[in-house]
């Protein structure tokens, strides 16, 4: 799949379509193609297609374009609204041509968002009178930033799947109905690419955008040397794109790299440096001591700062109310201050003691009684 948009999608291979996928980031696919691996296992007869990444290929969706390639953040996306604006016209027609039963949208809400209302101005979305319901998969992080979100959203949606438990009562005052699905991070079958282990190597997990690699891996390169951990250091990565930035820097020859989705074990590690994300959370529910890091461009962040009301960035430390991971933002992400916190997560006992317990607390919360799986969720929307 190139870079470029053919901006003609492919027809459906099966000449219908029962359901489009929308899912823009890495870990965006990865929720989704198990979601649609569930749902092809329990209703093979279903045609999937997506515009997303390998797992949601993997899953059995006919993948219409790789949009995992594309991800931007940041002003980066100034551009690229040239591509995105084509991209959500043509999802449009494509919508309007083939009338799927539903489109679900994953995570990616400025994205996302943005094509939902567009279905509906068409008179495509059921909302509109059209043949297509709109559904979202992964709520949009309202309760951190811009809440008045959810109207619009009650207005164009026709449900909601949240993974976190509190976020039905977000939606309280709107007429969307949302289920709570479980979090995927801790259902039973879900393979964790990572795992605690206290003599393992040390993870430098610096993201899944370029811009955010290019800012942050000097940043951990330097603090793992002056840390002095004495033993090897692993950076795992979700894309080849990624992969080659990563080896782009000046590496030390303790350090490998390997991909997030290439282990059939998970890679235990002692410690970790990582950016705020999926992965953090991975981490936080495997027990990893360690520190949360960022770093965008100025303006970015200043924004961000001006619309983001929540005290941190790390999904474990806002469910858990407190730093389980300590966080240190743009200017504070210094080698130095990295370096400390290692040292700290490799060493002090109580630290590795109290980041178990954290974790426990959080599979516990994220295992609340579910209304349905995903997948489960997913075949009611179709079915209806």
């Amino acid at each position: 799949m190139s870079n470029a948009l053919p901006f003609r999608l492919p027809a459906p291979e099966g000449g219908s379509v029962d359901l489009l996928v929308i899912a823009a980031e890495h870990s965006g696919d990865q929720h989704a193609g198990r979601m649609v691996a569930g749902l092809l296992a329990a209703e093979p007869e279903r045609q999937v297609a997506a515009l997303g990444g390998p797992a949601l290929a993997g899953a059995g969706a006919q993948l219409l374009e790789d949009l995992t390639a594309q991800s931007t953040m940041g002003f980066a996306v100034f551009g690229r609204l040239s591509f995105y604006r084509t991209l959500m016209a043509e999802v449009v027609r494509w919508v309007g041509a083939h009338q799927p039963k539903a489109v679900c949208f994953v995570d990616s809400s400025g994205l996302n968002l943005r094509i939902a209302a567009k279905l509906v101005a068409a008179g495509y979305a059921a909302k509109a009178g059209g043949a297509t319901k709109l559904v979202y998969y992964i709520s949009p992080q309202i309760w951190a930033s811009r809440a008045k979100r959810r109207f619009e959203m009650a207005r164009n949606l026709d449900g909601l799947a949240s993974i976190f438990p509190f976020e039905k009562e977000v939606y309280a005052d709107t007429d969307l109905p949302v289920s709570f699905v479980g979090h995927p991070f801790v259902e039973s079958d879900y393979h964790t690419p990572v795992a605690f282990e206290a003599e393992g190597p040390v993870l430098l997990l610096p993201g899944s955008r370029q811009g955010l690699v290019k800012r942050l891996m000097p940043v951990m390169l330097k603090a793992f040397a002056l840390s002095g951990a004495g033993r090897d250091a692993v950076v795992l990565y979700p894309s080849d794109s990624i992969r080659a930035l990563v080896e782009s820097f000046d590496l030390p020859a303790n350090l490998s790299l390997q991909r997030t989705d290439a282990a059939s074990d998970p890679v235990g590690a002692s410690a970790v440096l990582t950016t705020s994300g999926t992965m953090s959370m991975h981490c936080a529910l495997a027990g990893i001591p360690g520190v949360v890091t960022y770093k965008t461009d100025p303006l970015t962040y200043w924004l961000g700062r001006l619309i983001v009301k929540v005290k941190f960035i790390g999904i474990a430390n806002l469910l858990l109310k407190r730093a389980m991971y300590p966080e240190f933002i743009q200017g504070a992400a210094t080698p130095t201050a990295l370096a400390d916190e290692l040292k700290s997560g490799l060493t002090d006992m109580n630290r590795t003691e109290q980041t178990q317990r954290d974790a426990a607390e959080l599979k516990e919360m994220l295992s609340s009684p579910s209304d349905a799986t995903a997948a489960n969720w997913m075949a009611r929307q179709l079915a209806e």
